[in-house]
């Protein structure tokens, strides 16, 4: 069970792993349309999406050898945090 916390621990910690987890519950997404849909730096959710990714929260969608149009989606777990997340009332 406290690995299931440190995942929510560690996405909570970063409000921009927060909104790009947030973002990917309407569907995949890629960093742009991510960062447009949420008014952050392209930047900042690419460094999230790969953090997220280390975690095994979200995937790519398309082949790994793909550069443009991105396209991400959550994974299994990425979507049992987010529920997690929002029964606990941490999403703001």
């Amino acid at each position: 069970m406290s690995s299931q916390w440190d995942t929510i621990g560690f996405v909570i910690a970063s409000k921009y792993r927060l909104a790009v987890l947030a973002a990917l519950t309407d569907g995949p997404s890629t960093t742009t349309e991510i960062a447009d849909s949420r008014d952050l730096s392209p930047s900042h959710v690419s460094r999230a999406l790969g953090r997220l990714r280390n975690q095994s929260l979200v995937e790519l969608t398309v082949p790994e050898e793909q550069r443009k149009n991105r396209e991400y989606d959550l994974t299994d777990k990425g979507e049992q945090a987010w529920e997690q997340i929002q029964r606990a009332g941490l999403a703001s």
